[in-house]
């Protein structure tokens, strides 16, 4: 375990990604939640952002490429 408190390549981009997700979740719980209380559906405008979950894993995962990239990019010149 490390206790280096700097920030790398790509840990802004995988935070960012962690909320956008959480974000999509949360809309995902609360635009299917009315299909099983036999509410209203909710207008499209909510369905669009539980799509926000896809977008926040695609960025994590990005983010997580791209820290893996530097590291081993330092690995071959060290």
């Amino acid at each position: 375990m490390s206790n280096e408190t700097t920030a790398h390549a790509g840990d802004g981009l995988v935070r960012a990604g962690a909320v956008v997700f959480l974000v999509g979740a949360v809309a995902t719980v609360v635009t299917v939640a009315p299909l099983f209380l036999g509410w209203k559906p909710l207008p499209t405008a909510a369905y669009l952002v539980s799509m926000l979950m896809g977008v926040g894993f695609a960025m994590a995962m990005a983010g997580l490429l791209r820290s893996a990239h530097v590291q081993r990019r330092r690995a071959r010149e060290s």
